[in-house]
């Protein structure tokens, strides 16, 4: 796979994925379940153990379905204005 390629590759994935971002920040997935949390969390209200239950898979199913398209990330990528990945280092800190 050529340079060109490559870069073109990962300016469509990440054209991608950014608008898979705005369209899940759009339907309200976090809101919805800090809205579920709080709730949960209201120690006035009483919350049959069924209700619960629906809770929880509610919650569970969201950040799912959230963590599919939006993984969290393991390392952060360095990219100048041309498009183009610079080279990634690791820093060790030492305390003494």
């Amino acid at each position: 796979m050529s340079r060109d390629t490559a870069t073109a590759k990962n300016k469509n994935r990440r054209i991608r994925q950014e608008a898979l971002r705005e369209q899940l920040a759009a339907q309200g997935h976090e809101q919805h379940i800090i809205d579920m949390l709080s709730k949960i969390m209201d120690e006035s209200n009483e919350i049959e153990p069924h209700m619960l239950k629906r809770f929880e898979v509610a919650i569970n199913t969201k950040l799912k379905l959230i963590d599919k398209y939006l993984p969290g990330l393991k390392a952060l990528e360095i990219i100048d204005e041309d498009g183009n990945s610079a080279p990634l280092f690791q820093v060790k800190i030492v305390h003494e």
